[in-house]
């Protein structure tokens, strides 16, 4: 008969103590968004529970290698400690590694447009010289069996018209948008949804920033207000007691693509609550009691506007209530982008997908 069988934890006897609790300690810091102190007080519990140092190493030894090793700073506000940039960086590849684990193995590219011109990412097909191509694409080997064949080896030489070159796929940049949902219902009924959401978003960063280096992309939050924020931002997000201006991030992610002056746009956005505020001049208009016709209305105009000048809205919905995913199938058919309704853990490949196939001609 096949089951379970559970076995006591026993570590990598190749792995470090320090790099054990390492990787527990940037867990923790996403957790405590981004508060060294409570993660450590958090580790020192862990700590006592599970026997996670030695009598050779302990926490004390761990804290002093964080600082030795230029992942905390002395706060300079008064006692504690603070994260440096080195950490913040380790938590977006952790959380890459995390993510998308499994690309490492995979191809590394840029966004293909299938059409052949002048690019950089060389095809099987080679054509003759022709003035403006680039001499990085020469065929060299062809071009040498061209003047060996046109001139002879006496009288050898190398001119315009023995000359050929790889053809090249152009290739486009991207700029996109991620939008995070900050309000309350991101941790609501004890149910933490901001992690996994920022886990996802450092991750993306992350993943644009080393494999599609000329794309382009800004984050943004929403609550009963929009705003963006930078990268370094993201471990310390916390939800706020906000309700969910959708409208608004949808408006500032319009603002921002149309800024980037860029053809090949669009947005991703995380979410688990329906939208229920909406900003009229200076007053709020706010309703948490159901689908409000008035806000749900903004929400689909602005869809709709978003798909006139050509930006897919790709939705990752955490929520299953079935009337909050009859109002994303609407938002999503009325856009022409993409819905997916997924748990927390399936976010970050959903994310990626999604991202490599928005190739564009």
């Amino acid at each position: 008969m096949n089951g379970f069988r559970f076995s006591d934890y026993k570590p990598d006897p190749n792995e470090s103590v320090f790099d054990r609790l390492f990787k527990l300690f940037q867990e923790l810091m996403l957790y405590s968004s981004g508060n060294v102190a409570q993660a450590l007080s958090w580790l020192n519990d862990l700590d006592r529970q599970y026997k996670l140092t030695t009598p050779e190493y302990g926490l004390g030894d761990f804290i002093q290698e964080l600082r030795d090793r230029g992942y905390i700073r002395d706060d300079d506000s008064g006692g504690g400690q603070g994260a440096t940039a080195k950490l913040e960086i380790s938590l977006r590849q952790k959380s890459l590694d995390d993510v998308f684990g499994d690309l490492k193995k995979a191809k590394s590219g840029k966004h293909n447009t299938g059409v052949i011109g002048r690019g950089d990412e060389h095809t099987a097909d080679i054509k003759p010289y022709e003035f403006g191509d680039s001499l990085d694409n020469l065929a060299v080997t062809n071009s040498l069996h061209n003047a060996y064949i046109n001139h002879g080896i006496d009288e050898f030489k190398l001119t315009q018209d023995d000359l050929e070159v790889h053809e090249t796929f152009y290739q486009s940049q991207m700029s996109s948008v991620l939008m995070i949902d900050i309000s309350h219902s991101m941790i609501l009924y004890g149910e933490d949804r901001i992690t996994p959401a920022k886990k996802v978003a450092m991750a993306l960063a992350e993943f644009i920033r080393t494999r599609f280096p000329k794309d382009t992309l800004d984050i943004i939050v929403f609550g009963d207000d929009a705003w963006p924020i930078e990268l370094q931002e993201i471990p310390y997000l916390e939800v706020g007691p906000y309700h969910t201006n959708t409208v608004a991030g949808l408006e500032l992610a319009m603002d921002i693509l149309k800024k980037r002056r860029n053809q090949n746009r669009q947005i991703f956005m995380i979410t688990d609550g329906k939208p229920t505020c909406l900003k009229i001049g200076k007053k709020y208009y706010k309703n948490s009691f159901g689908l409000d016709r008035k806000i749900v209305n903004r929400c689909l105009n602005l869809s709709m506007q978003c798909k006139k000048l050509n930006i897919p809205i790709t939705t990752f919905m955490i929520a299953r209530d079935p009337y909050l995913v009859r109002f994303v199938e609407a938002f999503t058919q009325t856009n022409g982008g993409k819905a997916f309704y997924s748990s927390l853990s399936g976010l970050g490949s959903f994310v990626l997908e999604n991202y490599k196939r928005r190739k564009k001609r």
